[in-house]
Formats: C-alpha cells, sequence, structure tokens
C-alpha cells in the first residue's frame, strides 16, 4: 500500500515537473469597433520539444484581422501574441486551438467576443485635418474640364453641319445644273437611238419634243406638258426667262417638231442633227440664264 502512494506521488511530481503547460489569455471581451485586442499563448516545460501551431496569421477566425502574429520560441518556452481588431458589430467565438508539443495534442479553451458600435447618430464628425485652399493654374482648370470643353466643340460641330445641310445642302439636291446634266443625258440615250440614221424622223422630232418640254418644266417652272405649242411660245415669251435667241431656237424646233408629226414635212438628215445641236445648247446654256434670273432680282 505505500508502495502505491509513493509511485503516485512520484507520478504526479513528474508531471509537474517534466509535463508541458498551456495557458492561453484574451485581453478583451467586449471590444468596440476597430478597436485593437491581444490573444497570447503560452507553452512552458517544453524540454526542447518541437511546437507545432496554425501558420501566422490564420490562427484566428476569419473576422479577426491581424495587426501582428509574433512568436518566441527558447528550448522551455513558447510564447505566441497576435493583436488584432474587429470591424463587424456581433458575438465572434475562438474555438479551441490545437498544437502539436512532440508527440503530444495540446488545446486551448475557447473565447467569445463581443463587438458593439459605440458611436451615436448626434455625434460630431471632425475632420482629421483642416481643409487647405489650392490655388489652379490653368493647366489644373484644363485637366477638370477639358472633356466638358472638347464636348462643346464638337456640339457646336455637329449644329453648324445640321445648320448648313438645312441651308444648303437641300438645295443642292436640284440646281439648274443638275437639271441640266439629266437632260443631257435623256438627248444622248436619244442619239443613241439612231433614229436620224434610219431616218425616223417622226419618232426623233416626237421624243426630242418630250425631253424638252420636260426640261422646261422642271428647270423654268413653265407649264410646258400641258400648253399647245403656240400658247407655249406664247407664255415663254411672257415670262421673259429665257434668253432671245434660245427663244428663237426652241420656236423653230417646236414648230418644225408639229410639221414632221403631222406629216407635212420630211426633214433632212442634217435639218435634225441641227436641230438635235441646238436644243443640246439650250440645254447647255440655260443653268446661266437662272444664274442670271437670279442675279436680276437681287439688283
Amino acid at each position: 500500500m505505500m508502495k502505491k502512494f509513493l509511485l503516485c506521488c512520484f507520478s504526479v511530481f513528474s508531471f509537474l515537473v517534466f509535463g508541458q503547460t498551456l495557458s492561453s489569455q484574451l485581453s478583451e471581451t467586449t471590444l468596440k469597433l476597430g478597436e485593437p485586442a491581444e490573444f497570447k499563448i503560452n507553452i512552458s516545460h517544453l524540454t526542447g520539444l518541437e511546437v507545432q501551431a496554425a501558420p501566422k496569421n490564420e490562427m484566428l477566425p476569419f473576422h479577426f484581422e491581424i495587426l501582428s502574429d509574433s512568436v518566441q520560441n527558447t528550448p522551455n518556452l513558447y510564447t505566441r501574441v497576435i493583436k488584432f481588431q474587429i470591424f463587424e458589430e456581433g458575438k465572434f467565438k475562438i474555438p479551441p486551438i490545437q498544437i502539436k508539443v512532440g508527440d503530444s495534442i495540446l488545446n486551448t479553451i475557447p473565447y467569445e467576443v463581443e463587438v458593439i458600435n459605440t458611436a451615436k447618430k448626434e455625434d460630431t464628425i471632425n475632420d482629421i485635418m483642416n481643409n487647405k485652399i489650392v490655388d489652379l493654374g490653368f493647366k489644373e482648370y484644363w485637366e477638370l474640364y477639358k472633356l466638358y470643353f472638347l464636348g462643346g466643340l464638337l456640339l457646336i460641330g455637329i449644329i453648324a453641319l445640321i445648320w448648313m445641310y438645312i441651308k444648303w445642302g437641300r438645295a443642292k439636291k436640284s440646281p439648274p445644273l443638275l437639271r441640266s446634266h439629266q437632260a443631257l443625258q435623256e438627248l444622248e440615250a436619244l442619239k443613241n437611238k439612231k433614229y436620224i440614221e434610219n431616218n425616223d424622223f417622226r419618232n426623233f422630232y416626237v421624243q426630242l419634243i418630250d425631253i424638252t418640254r420636260n426640261f422646261l418644266s422642271q428647270q423654268y417652272g413653265f407649264p410646258a406638258k400641258e400648253l399647245l405649242t403656240e400658247d407655249l411660245l406664247d407664255y415663254m415669251k411672257g415670262q421673259n426667262k429665257i434668253a432671245e435667241a434660245n427663244e428663237k431656237i426652241l420656236a423653230e424646233v417646236f414648230s418644225r417638231g408639229d410639221l414632221v408629226k403631222f406629216a407635212k414635212i420630211i426633214p433632212s438628215h442634217s435639218l435634225m442633227e441641227n436641230d438635235f445641236d441646238n436644243i443640246k445648247e439650250f440645254v447647255k446654256r440655260s443653268y446661266k440664264d437662272i444664274e442670271f434670273e437670279n442675279i436680276r432680282k437681287h439688283v
């Protein structure tokens, strides 16, 4: 009996002398938002045994923002100090942390940290530094407002283009020169039909007169398609928009066209070619009549 008692006392003494002792400490269990705190672990009586713990900055849970994580390790003492902050309100737990010492596993005790927000709605927030007045030069103002300036120029340019299009763009779609060019194309198409070479004088004059009437209607605004030849010639003289030489050419060609149409004459090839060339030259000169008329109106 005495031997068992002495063996038990020896075991307790050996544990106290030779066993490792783990202790942990939390500086505060109630913290303000962002307030620094400290978690400390001590392991004594190591007697040279190796200590294995979580890697640096990875011992505490996710919500704990680590400020520093320092370790001091001597043959007989292991000390680890972790400083941290928490930036969310609520209760957060530090679970038991396993630390391996040699072949033994030691566990810290669990902790619970409560984080509170002490700020109030009526609290005044003061700036850390007073506001400074900074003098800005041209370069600084340019950097601040260059996009507005360039955007304004772009907008003005777009408005100017729209205004120019409204004022001149539409008018350029049907100027006198363009109408003359269109009539010349129609005359060229007539010539390619070779009515003169084939002695088809009736179709030649019918189409030549139609092209000319259509041109007078578009270029001068005459009711050329509705009026008879004599009425049209009188109307042209009364309008005074066509040069006298051009009026004479039109009168000759229109009159000859009526005679051919009703089979009263048979024109020669040279006469047909001459009438064609005269109408062509009239069409070429017509836009000059329009320009002269516009100048006369403004005088």
